[in-house]
């Protein structure tokens, strides 16, 4: 399968309808993207993945990351995180890091087979800042779960 990942460009939209699946918050989503860079994922001409990062300092946060549904569970994420790893390697960074709730899973468990390790938890995150109850696999999301990656010289 031929992933083509590439910078997602000014003149074009951002992908919310898979922005919205990682994150229901259309405020955060306009937000973080106003600081953000937007890498879009494609296979055949087709847009099938998204990762958006934020610059912060030694550090870039992984803020939003998705994949069609169709297209989930061959890989496609794992090589948008790895290709972001790339990028902030290439630019100096000493680390990424992302945020998932802790109901979240299966995205916990991906985060750490490309090499992330928990961080820290912030308590009440999700129930703090969002206006409705998120639920998966019938678990509230309540804390965020912060993973890091160190990057190696």
């Amino acid at each position: 399968m031929e992933i083509v990942i590439r910078k997602l460009l000014e003149t074009e939209e951002a992908p919310y309808h898979l922005l919205l699946e990682a994150d229901p918050s259309k405020m955060k989503i306009a937000e973080y993207l106003k600081t953000g860079i937007v890498f879009v994922a494609e296979y055949q001409h087709e847009l099938v993945g998204v990762i958006v990062v934020v610059p912060r300092g030694e550090e870039d946060e992984i803020v939003n990351i998705a994949v069609e549904a169709k297209y989930r569970g061959r890989g496609i994420a794992k090589k948008l995180l790895h290709f972001v790893t790339k990028q902030s390697e290439a630019s100096g960074k000493h680390h990424v890091v992302i945020g998932t709730g802790n109901s979240s899973i299966n995205q916990l468990a991906l985060y750490q087979k490309c090499g992330f390790r928990i961080e820290t938890i912030l308590k009440n995150y999700f129930i703090d800042n969002y206006e409705e109850a998120i639920f998966e696999n019938g678990i509230q999301c309540m804390d965020m779960i912060v993973l890091k990656k160190h990057i190696k010289f």
